[in-house]
């Protein structure tokens, strides 16, 4: 059963909207190995980002002839934007996880002409620091409960 909770951990953790600040807790607090529990997570949640990187141009005229006549910029777009203009692509990317979500703040990047590499090196950054900070977490909130038992 092991394996496959880890595919599943997979594939969560590369699903937009769940990724690792969900992830990684879960599967930490479910009992999974917390070393291979984020090792999977960065993994799934990177393999998607890294795609959509990669194929933006293709994923942005999608979503272009899905949405014609929309022009309102939604809430998240707006908070992205925001952090952009105060904080640069850094700034969007290490805070993306916790407050859009790292496809969206990869997106919103590469939209407002970021260069592909300096993206991805980013997102790198930023999911591998907030992979470590939700494990950790959830170690020591798992480890916490334990002790108060």
């Amino acid at each position: 059963m092991g394996l496959v909770e880890y595919v599943l951990l997979f594939l969560a953790a590369a699903t937009p909207w769940l990724e690792i600040a969900l992830v990684v807790p879960l599967g930490i607090v479910r009992g999974l190995s917390p070393f291979w529990v984020m090792v999977t997570g960065f993994a799934g949640n990177l393999l998607t980002v890294f795609l959509l990187i990669v194929l933006f141009q293709r994923v942005r005229d999608y979503l272009a002839n899905r949405k014609k006549g929309e022009k309102k910029e939604g809430k998240r777009q707006t908070r992205a934007r925001n952090i952009w203009n105060k904080y640069g692509l850094p700034g969007l990317s290490l805070l993306g996880p916790i407050l859009i979500g790292t496809h969206i703040a990869a997106f919103i990047s590469m939209s407002l002409g970021a260069d592909k590499a300096r993206v991805l090196f980013w997102q790198i950054v930023s999911i591998a620091l907030w992979t470590l900070i939700f494990g950790y977490a959830a170690i020591a909130g798992v480890d916490f409960l334990i002790r108060e038992s």
